[in-house]
């Protein structure tokens, strides 16, 4: 985990082309793939993608809340057709499979309609064996993220690294608990919302991730 504080940036290409410095290590390697967290993190990751000139995708990640308390994850579904679940959270809650079917399907078709715009029939890059970097604008929780590391690592790639250009300290801390490497590009001493250190933080939309793709 790096990072220092301070620094802002003036749109979601400028964080890219800022976090990618601190990844120069992947650079021209024949093993590594870039994922990008919809929608944000997509126009970060292609600057990253680029400057390492490695390939961009992107990895659709959603969250199974549990009922009544949605921000709780009890697991999650991704691209790629993977699922997992929080075995000490469903046990703890005492949650019935039912239930769990019932957060499963919803999120499951927000899912297909988010994979049906932005892959446009295309499947998942493999990310088998490969070194991931899985980028995102920034954290705040990183509740989205450490689902994205789980389900990630249902599909075996050789190493996850997490890359981000701010984040909260301890939310990398935690992170770095799951994932092999975490970068974090700046660290501020304080923090309370990603937009903040953005001048520019317009909502990233799904035909700008579909473009996007499309581009690189």
């Amino acid at each position: 985990m790096n990072g220092r504080g301070g620094q802002r940036f003036l749109d979601r290409q400028d964080a890219g082309r800022t976090l990618a410095a601190q990844l120069a290590a992947y650079r021209l390697r024949d093993d590594v793939l870039v994922l990008g967290l919809p929608r944000g993190g997509v126009p970060v990751a292609r600057e990253v993608a680029l400057a390492l000139h490695a390939p961009l995708d992107v990895f659709v990640v959603r969250k199974l809340g549990t009922p009544g308390h949605r921000e709780l994850a009890m697991g999650a579904i991704a691209s790629g057709g993977v699922r997992v679940l929080n075995d000490e959270v469903i046990n703890a809650l005492r949650l019935r499979p039912a239930a769990i079917e019932a957060v499963a399907a919803e999120e499951a078709q927000e899912l297909m309609r988010r994979e049906s715009v932005y892959r446009e029939g295309r499947p998942l890059m493999d990310p088998s064996g490969r070194i991931v970097i899985v980028v995102d604008d920034g954290l705040a929780t990183g509740s989205t993220m450490k689902a994205a590391v789980q389900a990630l690592r249902a599909l075996r790639p050789q190493r996850v690294v997490v890359a981000v250009p701010v984040s909260p300290r301890d939310t990398c801390r935690e992170l770095a608990a799951i994932a092999d490497e975490v970068v974090c590009a700046v660290i501020p001493e304080s923090f309370s919302a990603v937009g903040e250190w953005y001048d520019n933080f317009e909502q990233t939309t799904d035909e700008e991730v579909k473009r996007t793709l499309q581009q690189t």
